[in-house]
């Protein structure tokens, strides 16, 4: 909605932000109860001794760099559907997201060839010899589930693109009592079966999402809100033009999340020389940031299907105006974030440890974090505005640049050459998220401008 089309523009921002906020909501708590899984996790194998839960922590990681490639591919999906919706062209979304299945059928035997290979990446990162067979099975038990998660993602970012953001919640939901009844069975040989430990917990996942999976389908195929789309009406063959149109979006933002992925695995590499003490404030710090950005990115999602629909109407002032309600709003819930780690940093490092010397080293990181927070709730905005329009490329670009240019040189440079030690690499980030939030908010400036020139003014 445009505050010019006949709403006072307070009215307009309440709407919009009323819409923005029913989207994200779901996501949001989907995404949190995502992150409960891998706490369950690593409290069930926390209780099986150190290995197991070294084996569990280690496979996670290096199964996430895999994930986030994945997971970038298939985030072309919901602005291609949203597009559509915008248009008013619901019948072709069926027949697109048959040809995305292909596509999430195929990154997902890509992604279980290469889970299932990863062995000599662990010996590379010099991973301790005996815990490595163990960290193989886990990978590979997981791998019997990474193409049911494929399709899952898929028809899940069908959902969201349609409007419909719930059913990620139903299922995150559905997956963390799952998730505790089948470690409990694989991992600890529950009800006479024999107990695999960290590799069950593999199993366990797959589990977990191979039900997602089935439980999505069964949903989209039932659901009055999906009537009339048919997307499991018939098989339809590989269109490789439509494929290819979609791995076009898609790879670029696989591209960029494994930037910044890639930005926060190498600062923790560079923090390990620092000591026990250093990485575990860090850990603190970072993990409270993931926690609290969880807010941001569903509203991020929640703008990508807006703008998309705003650009499928034609409608170039909604898509500035979501963009900037959106940002606002993933802004607000930053700053009160960021509030909280400048008033009371000891109080969220307790939750996390009573190491005095970690605790000391948390505060100090989590004032910084304050800073990080900011940039990266426009850096986010900025991103997911843009891939609400499918501009992909120049932002892949451009965080690669902040990321890797700016961040981790500087970081780099500040915990050796200038000796600040952790703060110097947190401080790197800092500004590297800030020149992505820079850059990404003035890509979309220039792009949903020239949307101003190219499309009719509603």
């Amino acid at each position: 909605m445009d505050p010019g089309a006949g709403i006072p523009p307070g009215a307009a921002i309440v709407r919009e932000a009323g819409i923005l906020g029913r989207l994200a909501a779901p996501i949001v708590g989907g995404q949190l109860a995502l992150m409960g899984l891998n706490f369950t996790d690593t409290v069930m194998a926390g209780r099986l001794g150190a290995p197991e839960l070294a084996a569990v922590a280690v496979g996670s990681s290096t199964w996430s760099s895999v994930h986030l490639f994945l997971l970038g591919i298939l985030l072309a999906v919901p602005p291609n559907v949203s597009q559509m919706v915008g248009a008013g062209r619901r019948r072709a979304v069926g027949p697109f997201v048959r040809q995305a299945l292909w596509v999430g059928l195929g990154v997902g035997l890509a992604a279980l060839l290469v889970t299932s290979q990863l062995r000599p990446l662990l010996e590379l990162l010099r991973v301790q010899a005996a815990l490595v067979p163990t960290i193989e099975g886990y990978l590979r038990a997981l791998c019997w589930g990474i193409p049911a998660w494929s399709i899952y993602l898929v028809l899940r970012f069908t959902s969201d693109g349609l409007g419909e953001t719930r059913p990620v919640l139903y299922f995150a939901l559905l997956g963390l009592p799952l998730n505790v009844a089948a470690n409990y069975l694989f991992m600890y040989g529950g009800l006479g079966l024999p107990a695999l430990g960290a590799v069950g917990c593999g199993y366990a996942t797959a589990l977990v999402w191979t039900t997602q999976a089935v439980g999505m389908a069964l949903w989209v195929a039932r659901r009055p809100e999906y009537r009339g789309l048919h997307v499991f009406a018939r098989l339809d063959r590989p269109h490789w033009r439509r494929i290819g149109e979609i791995l076009r979006v898609g790879l670029p933002i696989a591209l960029g999340l494994f930037s910044e992925g890639g930005m926060f695995t190498a600062a923790a590499l560079i923090l390990g020389s620092l000591g026990t003490v250093a990485v575990a404030g860090h850990q603190v710090a970072l993990n409270f940031c993931a926690l609290t950005f969880m807010i941001p990115l569903g509203l991020a999602m929640a703008v990508t299907v807006r703008v998309g629909h705003a650009v499928g109407r034609r409608d170039p002032a909604a898509v500035r105006f979501s963009a900037a309600v959106g940002t606002g709003m993933a802004m607000l819930s930053q700053l009160a974030t960021a509030t909280v780690m400048v008033l009371a940093p000891r109080w969220v490092g307790g939750v996390y440890t009573r190491d005095p010397a970690v605790l000391d080293m948390a505060a100090r990181l989590l004032a910084l974090a304050a800073l990080f927070q900011l940039s990266d709730g426009v850096q986010v905005s900025a991103a997911a505005a843009l891939r609400g329009i499918k501009d992909t490329r120049v932002p892949m670009l451009i965080v690669a640049v902040a990321y890797w240019w700016v961040g981790i040189p500087l970081g780099a440079w500040l915990t050796f050459g200038a000796g600040r030690g952790a703060a110097g690499m947190w401080l790197g980030m800092i500004a590297g998220l800030t020149v992505a939030a820079v850059l990404l908010a003035l890509r979309f400036h220039l792009v949903s401008r020239r949307l101003y020139a190219t499309l009719p003014r509603r």
